[in-house]
């Protein structure tokens, strides 16, 4: 049955259920405080990859990927979507060991992977340093343009009727309303009958027990280098820094951009609330991606920035219903891989307001494993 929806964010998760909910036949309503796109998705690096840290985050990912593979030939050519895949860079033999595991895992699943030995690296990547010890490929893995792809499908929804309504949310009632201040400082009140935050840690304000915290990061853009580099390119390094310690870390990341540019990453800091960028941590990062492509050096940088990302204790994202407000679904705390997972994470939201059986199992991301104990 039709339902009015409220979705709070419109950041790529946010448009992708508004999207997924307006072909679905709701009346949607997003409540977007700033910019479409413009928060958490504009500081990501639009890279779609398959993850597997747990089962749980590669059923999502490889999920997702599908849809996204599937809504390509309808993208417009500025969501620069491009099936790129992934060069996973092993430093030494105990990153080799990782290496052939991650292979046996992705092939044992069905998915392509093709291991590289110091001269395939060499043949698919010449500007990475001699001496490394090998790879693995992961050609099905994409990128896209996240802002771009973000408005498009708000957008869509909006051929649909889905109203987009620009305000700050100040409160999330428990009959299902929605109070927000709009620009002009005037209040105002949206029924719902189902209310969705698809927002990022300001959330921890307006929901009891929302347990995400903000992940700092840093990007950089350069000049155009059309040819410099083919995949999107990271250490392996990059899972320990991603998911290890609370300590500041940086790890080597970099993705070819269908313009010739490239965008380069990536750090990471918790603790950490305001947006300026961190000279030494930034400098870290470059000298990073130094030892692994000693020709960054002589490539010219024309921007940097920050973004904050909503990560949870357990590096899965909440989605599905709050445990004690009904009426409430959460779809937020993807940390690092919102871009990837924000269609599996609409698709299965659309299934749960349908009452569809999802393609996956939806449990592992219920909030209520996260949040049950605060009642």
């Amino acid at each position: 049955m039709s339902q009015r929806v409220v979705i709070i964010g419109a950041g790529i998760v946010g448009a992708a259920l508004a999207r997924s909910l307006s072909r679905d036949g709701h009346h949607v309503t997003v409540v977007e405080s700033g910019v479409i796109g413009g928060g958490a998705t504009a500081a990501g690096m639009g890279h779609i990859p398959v993850m597997d840290d747990s089962a749980a985050q590669f059923s999502l990912c490889n999920y997702s990927q599908q849809l996204w593979e599937q809504l390509a030939p309808e993208l417009p050519i500025e969501a620069e979507y491009d099936r790129c895949g992934t060069l996973w860079v092993a430093a030494d033999v105990d990153e080799m060991a990782e290496v052939e595991r991650k292979h046996q895992y992705f092939t044992s699943r069905g998915l392509p992977a093709e291991i590289l030995d110091p001269g395939g690296l060499t043949t698919f990547e010449p500007n990475l340093r001699p001496g490394l010890a090998g790879g693995l490929r992961l050609p099905g893995d994409r990128v896209v343009y996240p802002p771009v792809a973000t408005k498009w499908m708000l957008a869509q929804a909006q051929t649909r009727g889905t109203t987009l309504v620009y305000g700050t949310v100040t409160a999330i009632g428990l009959d299902r309303t929605v109070k927000a201040t709009l620009p002009s400082k005037r209040d105002v009140i949206i029924e719902s009958d189902t209310v969705i935050y698809a927002g990022g840690c300001g959330g921890r304000a307006l929901i009891p027990g929302l347990e995400i915290r903000p992940r700092k990061g840093h990007l950089i853009i350069t000049d155009r280098y059309s040819g410099f580099v083919h995949h999107q390119i990271l250490e392996l390094g990059y899972l320990k820094s991603a998911h290890g310690s609370d300590q500041d870390s940086v790890a080597f990341n970099v993705q070819p951009r269908p313009t010739g540019q490239l965008l380069l990453g990536s750090s990471r800091q918790f603790g950490v609330d305001h947006s300026e960028i961190d000279g030494p941590l930034l400098k870290r990062m470059i000298d990073r991606s130094f030892e692994y492509m000693p020709g960054l050096a002589k490539i010219s940088a024309i921007r940097a920035w920050t973004g904050f990302r909503a990560a949870t204790p357990d590096s899965l994202p909440l989605i599905g219903p709050h445990p004690s407000i009904p009426g409430l679904l959460l779809a937020t705390g993807h940390e690092g891989l919102g871009i990837t997972t924000a269609m599996g994470t609409a698709e299965l939201i659309a299934d749960s307001l349908a009452g569809r059986t999802s393609a996956i199992a939806p449990e592992p991301y219920f909030p209520s494993r996260d949040m049950a104990h605060h009642g």
